[in-house]
C-alpha cells in the first residue's frame, strides 16, 4: 500500500489519511455547524471528569449498542462526510458497520457501501475499491496505523470513542438536554491520548498507543453525552493532523443507541483476505 506519514515523525508505516482519503476519493459534500452550549453550573454531586473517564466501563456493563457514526474531513475549504450505521459489542470490543460514501459533486452515487468488521487490533473491510475484488476482504492491522483507526476506516470504532474519554481533561458540564427522546448530560474537555492509550482496556489499548505517537497533537477536543445510567449516548471528537503541510481537520461523530441489541461478528476466511497490492 503507498501510504502517506502525518503527525510526529516515526518508523511505522503512516496509513490513516491514505485509507481515508481513498475511502473519500474526490468525493466533496458540505456539512452544516453545530452550535456551542454555554456552561451551566455543576452537576450536583457529580466529578465531570470522573463521569467522562466511566463512560467505557459503563458500555462495557451494557454489553451491546446500535450505533450510527458521522465523519466529517475538511482541507482546502472543502468537506466530506462518511457516514456508518450498524452495532457494537462492548465486552468482545466487536462490531460490524456499513460505511456509505457521500455522492459525487455532480451529484451521483454509484458507490457500494463499504462493510466493516472491527475486532481488538484488526479491521476488516469489503467493497474497499482500489483494484480489490469485490468478493475479497482487505484486512488491516490497527496498531499499525498512525491514528489507531480512529479515523482510517471512515468510521471511528466505537470502542476506541468510548476508551479515548479515559484520557478526560479539563471537562466542564454544560447542562441537560434532550438526545432522540433521552435525557442527557453533556460534557466538553479534551481526552490526553497518552492518558487513555495507558488506561484503555487491554483489547483497545494497542490501537490507542499507536493514535498517541501518531497524532501531531496530544490532546483530542470532545462533546461527551451520558444518560441517566451513565451509558455513552453521543460523542464528538475533533482530530487534526498535517499532510504535506497542510492541516486536515477531522471530526467523528458516534451516536449510540438500542442498547441489549443482538451483534453478531463473523470474520472472513483467510481464503477470502485479498493479498494484492492496493491501489491509492
Amino acid at each position: 500500500m503507498v501510504a502517506q506519514r502525518y503527525g510526529r515523525p516515526h518508523g511505522r508505516a503512516s496509513g490513516a489519511l491514505a485509507v481515508t482519503a481513498l475511502l473519500v476519493g474526490s468525493l466533496l459534500t458540505t456539512a452544516g455547524a453545530t452550535g456551542c452550549a454555554a456552561p451551566g453550573d455543576p452537576k450536583p454531586g457529580v466529578d465531570p471528569a470522573l463521569a467522562v473517564r466511566n463512560a467505557a466501563d459503563v458500555l462495557t456493563k451494557a454489553g451491546t449498542a446500535k450505533a450510527s457514526t458521522s465523519l466529517e474531513m475538511a482541507t482546502g475549504g472543502t468537506r466530506v462526510t462518511i457516514r456508518g450505521e450498524g452495532g457494537y459489542d462492548f465486552r468482545r470490543r466487536t462490531g460490524r458497520l456499513q460505511v456509505v460514501l457521500p455522492k459525487d459533486p455532480a451529484g451521483t452515487g454509484g458507490h457500494q457501501p463499504i462493510t466493516e468488521l472491527l475486532t481488538p487490533g484488526t479491521l476488516h473491510m469489503k467493497n474497499r475499491g482500489a483494484g480489490v475484488p469485490a468478493d475479497k476482504w482487505v484486512r488491516v492491522d490497527t496498531t499499525t496505523l498512525d491514528d489507531g483507526n480512529l479515523v482510517t476506516g471512515g468510521a471511528t470504532d466505537p470502542g476506541a470513542a468510548a476508551e479515548l474519554l479515559r484520557g478526560a481533561l479539563k471537562v466542564t458540564y454544560l447542562g441537560e438536554i434532550e438526545l432522540a427522546g433521552v435525557k442527557v448530560s453533556h460534557y466538553r474537555g479534551v481526552a490526553d491520548l497518552a492518558r487513555a492509550a495507558r488506561a484503555a482496556s487491554p483489547q483497545l489499548r494497542g490501537a490507542l498507543t499507536a493514535a498517541a505517537k501518531g497524532f501531531a497533537t496530544d490532546t483530542v477536543p470532545f462533546d461527551a453525552y451520558l444518560d441517566g445510567e451513565g451509558r455513552l449516548r453521543k460523542v464528538r471528537h475533533q482530530f487534526s493532523f498535517s499532510n504535506q503541510g497542510r492541516t486536515v481537520a477531522v471530526a467523528s461523530t458516534t451516536l449510540l443507541y438500542g442498547f441489549g441489541v443482538r451483534v453478531e461478528v463473523t470474520l472472513p476466511d483467510r481464503r477470502d483476505i485479498y493479498a494484492g497490492k492496493i491501489k491509492v
